[in-house]
C-alpha cells in the first residue's frame, strides 16, 4: 500500500493549474512503495508521477533531494525529473503534505533477479556516481555507521521475541563492524543511492536481453562512500531463495561497475566489512519497523532476519574473492 493521503478531484486540478504539462486525463494511486503516497498521471502532454512526501521524509530535506535527481538528469543518468511549476519551483503543497511531480520512466523492476540483470545494475550504479560527482551539496548518511548502535538499542526490549540469542549477536556484529569501518578519508567520497533494491531499478528487455531504463527513489540517498553503495547492492542483488550467495551475480556487478568506475585497492578491501555493514544497517532498520509497528500500521513489515543470514555470511567471508572481485 502506498498511498497514504487521498487527493480529491478538485485538489488536484488546482494543484496541476501551477503547470504547464497539459490537461488531465487519467489519475490512479500506485500500490507499490512503502515511504510516500504515489499516483500516476496521464495528461495531453504525457505521464509523470505524483509523489505527497509523508512524516518519514523530513521536508527540509526535499530541496536536497529534487536537486539531486534534477543534477543526475542534467548528468546523462535516467530518473525521474522534477517538474518546475510557472513560478519554477518544483517542491509545492497538496492535501497538506509536500509534494512534487516528476517525469515517468518507462519499465518494470525484476520480480525474478537473473545474472543478466546484474551487469547493467552494475554499469547504472557506477554511472550514478559519476553523474552526481558534480553536485557538491553534502547530505549525511542519516543510517550510517553513527545510527546503528541507537537503532539497535531501541529494539532491545523486544528484540529477542524476534529470535533467541539475537541482540548478543548483534551486539557482538555491529562492534566488530564498527571497529573495522574504513577511516574517514580512506575511500572515495560521493552522492550515493544507499537503498539502490530491485525495485528501485526499471528495466526493459530488448530481443531477450534487459536494459536499465531508469533509477528511481532517491529518498535516502546521501554523501557516503562510493563502495558502501556497491555494498548495499551485493546485499540486495546477489542472494537466492535459499539465502545462498551467488557469486555469479555479484561478478556481473562488480565488472560492470568498474568499467566504468574502477575502484581502488582500498575500496576492494574493505569490501567484506562495508558488505556487513550494509547487512546490519537493513536488518536494524527491519528488526525497528518489526518491534514498533503497531498492528493494522498500513507499513508492510519486512522480516528482519532475511538480513541476519546475509550478516552471518559476509562475516564469514575470507576476503574480497569470496564476493567476486
Amino acid at each position: 500500500m502506498a498511498v497514504y493521503t487521498e487527493v480529491s478531484d478538485e485538489a488536484l486540478r488546482a494543484f496541476l493549474a501551477e503547470y504547464e504539462i497539459g490537461e488531465l486525463l487519467a489519475f490512479r494511486g500506485i500500490a507499490e512503495g512503502v515511504e510516500n503516497s504515489n499516483y500516476a498521471l496521464k495528461t495531453s502532454a504525457g505521464d509523470y508521477v505524483l509523489t505527497l512526501y509523508e512524516k518519514r521524509v523530513d521536508p527540509r530535506e526535499l530541496p536536497w533531494f529534487l536537486g539531486l535527481m534534477r543534477h543526475l538528469v542534467a548528468h546523462g543518468l535516467s530518473a525521474p525529473e522534477p517538474v518546475a511549476g510557472r513560478d519554477g519551483q518544483a517542491l509545492r503543497e497538496l492535501a497538506g503534505r509536500p509534494a512534487a511531480i516528476c517525469t515517468f520512466l518507462p519499465g518494470v523492476w525484476p520480480r525474478r533477479i537473473r545474472p543478466e540483470h546484474c551487469g547493467p545494475l552494475g554499469t547504472a550504479l557506477a554511472g550514478l556516481h559519476r553523474a552526481g560527482a558534480g553536485f557538491t551539496d553534502v547530505r549525511p548518511n542519516g543510517l550510517g555507521p553513527a545510527a546503528w548502535a541507537p537503532l539497535l538499542d531501541r529494539c532491545r526490549a523486544d528484540g529477542e521475541g524476534v529470535q533467541a540469542g539475537l541482540i548478543a549477536e548483534l551486539d557482538a556484529a555491529l562492534a566488530g563492524i564498527l571497529a573495522a569501518w574504513p577511516t574517514p578519508g580512506s575511500l572515495p567520497v560521493g552522492q550515493i543511492h544507499a537503498d539502490l533494491f530491485p525495485d528501485n531499478v526499471f528495466f526493459l528487455e530488448e530481443g531477450g536481453t534487459p536494459r536499465v531504463s531508469g533509477l528511481i527513489d532517491f529518498y535516502f540517498a546521501c554523501t557516503d562512500l562510493y563502495a558502501y553503495d556497491v555494498a548495499v547492492c551485493l546485499n540486495a542483488w546477489c542472494f537466492e531463495a535459499d539465502r545462498s550467495f551467488n557469486v555469479t551475480k555479484a561478478r556481473a556487478i562488480l565488472r560492470a561497475y568498474q568499467a566504468v568506475r574502477p575502484l581502488s585497492a582500498a575500496e576492494l578491501a574493505a569490501l567484506p566489512v562495508l558488505c556487513r555493514g550494509a547487512a546490519i544497517r537493513f536488518l536494524l532498520t527491519r528488526l525497528f519497523d518489526w518491534v514498533n509497528t503497531p498492528p493494522g500500521a498500513m507499513v508492510t513489515r519486512k522480516d528482519p532476519l532475511e538480513y541476519l543470514h546475509k550478516l552471518r555470511f559476509f562475516g564469514h567471508a575470507s576476503g574480497p574473492e569470496a564476493l567476486g572481485v
